[in-house]
């Protein structure tokens, strides 16, 4: 997985199983948007043992706040399988991920 951090956060960093806010699009190689909860005006709330594993690599470094564009091969997303009509299997997957709010238990700071 490759990232860009787009806007570096300053909160809590959350662990593997608590639940966080988060709003995200995401598109194919080509531009193809497939899903993007900024469009459905609502942010999801999941833990990051809950997702494809290029999200919950990202998660558990980001800070509460952060926003960062996630390029996610295939072996770190749906793999060979896709996922629905949307996203063909093999696809990299583009992400901008959000890390609104962290509910619960977080990393403590590294000092």
């Amino acid at each position: 997985m490759m990232y860009n951090e787009l806007r570096p956060g300053t909160g809590k960093t959350p662990l593997i199983g608590t639940a966080c806010d988060c709003h995200y699009s995401g598109t194919l190689i080509d531009g193809t948007e497939f899903d993007s909860s900024y469009k459905r005006g609502a942010p999801l709330s999941f833990a990051p043992n809950q997702v494809i594993r290029g999200w919950t690599e990202a998660m558990q470094l980001m800070k509460e706040g952060g926003k960062w564009e996630l390029y996610i091969p295939p072996e770190l997303g749906y793999g060979d399988r896709g996922a629905g009509a949307s996203i063909p299997g093999g696809s990299v997957l583009i992400f901008t991920l959000e890390l609104l709010k962290v509910k619960g238990a977080h990393k403590k700071d590294e000092l």
